[in-house]
């Protein structure tokens, strides 16, 4: 093996290999690899080496590899091994590598169109019950289908991107009439954020067993909401301003494929999904995340009781005819599990602000205040009992403009 690459328990080790976009002092934004504690900057690299490839490494975002589709992301990750293991590539590869402190990483993909699920039952019980305290606590459409909305891809920001506290309608139960101005209830999401990559025409449809062929890697994801404002405009139509003002979005995307060691069975499916939600493609996957505000951890959500499968989400997407294109993104919707401290939201934290948590420093909180810091982090099992870091995503709270 070479000296290039970490130990077998390093979480960013060969086994891992996840795909960012990053600068440096000398050179603008481009395609790199994470190895251990280094970025490989893959298009110098693969020009280095002659690759016809370099080209689609060279870019300011992931999209133009997503375009490729599966098999170019299996050979692209097949060379990356290669590389970096043989010792007589070494002289290809040390030229283009960069301490992971001296980049700047960038959003990864050019997000094309964004959609956020509502995956986990906890999740959608925990919600439910708070705001229907004397009725079913899910829809009555809840299991029969993937529920979920479309957001706004051009407000995605990267891990690290401040998050300006949005302004608003809002109107309490016991207030007379709405009024305007800053949210006082914001919150957070933990979520997973799926990448897409290929294409499908307008009119088509990818089956639950035809998903995993555009599902090219994951990143951890914070869907940021305004719960105030979100309760006042929700009905009739869904979440709007109080969702579409910033979603971050992890700076390194896992490939599927170092993901396999992590799949598990979905929680029993009950009542049966219709055909278009059923195949020999359906998959859980074994990931902990970790939610912290101002260096406190709040909540473990445990993503393995997420209810539906992402190929189910993707099936779901598209059963309309909706087409998919390069750097589309779906998230999964607040990871939350059976205990009170795996809940991914304050919403469900705190029962909607009743019962606010103490962070490490004697502070209280119901919902975020200015200054705040949240940070989710994550990782999941990979081959020979060796872990995969899905690093972070990151976000301080900016006071209203």
């Amino acid at each position: 093996m070479s000296e290039l690459v970490p130990p077998a328990d390093h979480p960013y080790g060969i086994h891992n290999l996840p795909y960012g976009v990053f600068s440096t002092q000398d050179a603008g934004p481009r395609v790199g690899v994470r190895i251990g504690d280094q970025v490989l900057d893959l298009g110098a690299c693969a020009e280095a080496a002659g690759m016809e490839s370099a080209r689609v490494w060279q870019t300011s975002s992931l999209n133009a590899f997503l375009a490729e589709g599966r098999s170019a992301w299996e050979s692209g990750r097949a060379w990356i091994v290669e590389v970096l293991t043989n010792e007589s590539q070494r002289d290809c590869v040390e030229p283009h590598l960069y301490p992971l402190d001296q980049v700047r990483l960038h959003l990864p993909i050019e997000v094309a169109d964004y959609v956020d699920f509502y995956a986990s039952e906890q999740h959608a019980t925990n919600v439910g019950s708070i705001f229907r305290p004397d009725g079913d606590a899910l829809t009555p459409n809840w299991k029969h289908l993937p529920i979920g909305y479309h957001g706004r891809s051009g407000t995605v920001v990267v891990s690290g991107t401040d998050v300006v506290r949005p302004v608003g309608q809002r109107k309490a139960p016991q207030d007379a009439a709405p009024v305007f101005g800053p949210s006082i209830r914001l919150d957070i999401e933990a979520e997973l954020g799926f990448v897409v990559g290929g294409s499908s025409p307008v009119g088509s449809r990818v089956s639950v067993d035809q998903a995993d062929e555009h599902l090219f890697g994951v990143a951890l994801f914070n869907d940021w909401s305004a719960r105030d404002i979100q309760a006042w405009e929700y009905v009739p139509l869904g979440p709007f301003l109080g969702k579409s003002f910033a979603s971050s979005l992890g700076a390194w995307v896992v490939p599927t494929e170092a993901l396999r060691a992590a799949r598990v069975d979905l929680p029993a499916q009950n009542p049966e999904p219709m055909d278009y939600l059923r195949g020999e493609g359906l998959y859980g996957l074994d990931i902990e995340m970790e939610v912290s505000i101002n260096g406190t951890v709040v909540s473990r959500p445990p993503y393995r009781d997420m209810y539906w499968s992402p190929t189910q989400m993707l099936a779901h997407m598209t059963v309309n005819g909706a087409s998919l294109r390069p750097g589309d993104l779906f998230a999964s919707g607040t990871v939350s599990g059976d205990e009170k401290a795996e809940r991914g939201s304050l919403l469900e934290l705190t029962w909607s602000g009743k019962e606010p948590i103490t962070l490490q420093d004697g502070q209280t909180r119901a919902f975020l205040e200015d200054g705040d810091t949240v940070t989710i982090t994550g990782s999941a099992p990979g081959p020979n009992g060796s872990r995969i870091g899905l690093g972070e995503v990151t976000g301080t709270i900016a006071p209203a403009r």
